[in-house]
């Protein structure tokens, strides 16, 4: 936890925003990174996320089953849904989202978002072309050689 704080404090020097992270299997830090948003002009460049890509690359896989993630302040839900996606085993974290709302990032307000049905939410949401998008879905279904993730 102390290196993903570290990663925090250095992306702020660097431009970036204060959030690190670390992905570690067996007490071996397996990949770290910190917010990149900023500096690469890319709004999923978060801790997590870049972490999660390193860890997978290194490791040749896309899932982290065995590792966990140790990241500076709790996943917003963009990298929560990565972590889950990725099967990360924990979590820990240190500042939580209200102490990254009370400095500007209202993640909480994303959080909120989601419980919300999708006619209800902020952004208009409305469903377009299902019966041709579900071709790929059929297609996936009847593959027999996918691999499943």
């Amino acid at each position: 936890m102390r290196r993903a704080i570290a990663l925090s404090e250095d992306s702020v020097r660097q431009g970036g925003g204060p959030f690190g992270a670390v992905i570690a299997r067996d007490g071996e830090i397996i990949a770290e990174a910190s917010n990149s948003v900023t500096l690469d002009d890319d709004p999923t460049a978060h801790a997590e996320v870049n972490c999660i890509r390193r860890a997978c690359k290194k490791l040749k896989t896309f899932d982290l089953s065995g590792c966990e993630i140790f990241t500076s302040c709790e996943p917003c839900p963009m990298c929560l849904g990565a972590i889950y996606w990725a099967h990360l085993d924990k979590i820990y974290y240190g500042n939580t989202r209200k102490d990254a709302a009370t400095i500007g990032f209202d993640d909480d307000m994303i959080y909120h978002e989601l419980a919300l049905d999708p006619s209800r939410r902020q952004k208009p949401m409305r469903p377009l072309l299902r019966a041709e998008a579900l071709a790929a879905f059929e297609m996936w279904k009847n593959d027999e050689g996918k691999i499943k993730y």
